[in-house]
This record gives structure tokens, sequence and C-alpha cells, in this order.
């Protein structure tokens, strides 16, 4: 098991949006979805883009700079011109705080 890093707040943290932070120097992508929150990687596997700047649709969020397109729960990828799945973060939420957990 990983540790834990507290990265937000669930107050003000709108459903269906998303956050950009930054643990231990790995950008990550925060994401709630109707009360659930999910992480990735935020960096598009085709050429780096980042997601947290992509457009939300559904459980999908989509690379703004070619529109690769990514499941937000499992990192799967689901459109070209990305061919590799991102790397997911577990996520818990305890007493209103967001903890992601990273290696």
């Amino acid at each position: 098991m990983g540790q834990l890093i507290d990265v937000a707040s669930v107050e003000g943290f709108a459903p269906d949006t998303c956050r950009l932070v930054d643990i231990d120097g790995t950008a990550v992508a925060l994401f709630n979805l109707g009360g659930e929150f999910f992480a990735i990687q935020d960096a598009c596997p085709h050429d780096g883009g980042e997601l947290a700047k992509g457009k939300l649709d559904g459980e999908e969020i989509i690379c703004p700079r070619h529109g690769a397109r990514f499941s937000i729960k499992t990192g799967a990828v689901l459109s070209p011109p990305a061919y590799e799945n991102l790397t997911t973060f577990p996520v818990q939420v305890k007493k209103g705080r967001v903890l992601v957990e990273i290696e």
C-alpha cells in the first residue's frame, strides 16, 4: 500500500469538474464525477497534453491537443491518436477530505 496524500476538500469541489494537483512533483488530474472522486495522470501518453485542461464528457476526458479520449474511472484509452492507457491513482474520501494514494 502506498501513501495517502490529502489533496482537496470535498466542500467547494463542484460535481463534474476537474482540478490539477501536484503530488510530490507528479501532475495529477483529480475529478469529481457526481460525488465520486477519481485521479489520473495529467499527461496524455500520445504527446503529453495536459488532460486537466481537456473537455469533460460524462465519464471521459478529451485531450485538448489532439482529441484522444480516456476513461476517467479506469484510465483506459478510448480513441486515437493515443494508444496507451493512463496511470490511475486510488482515491479515498475521509472526513470531508479527498486523499490520493501514491507509491
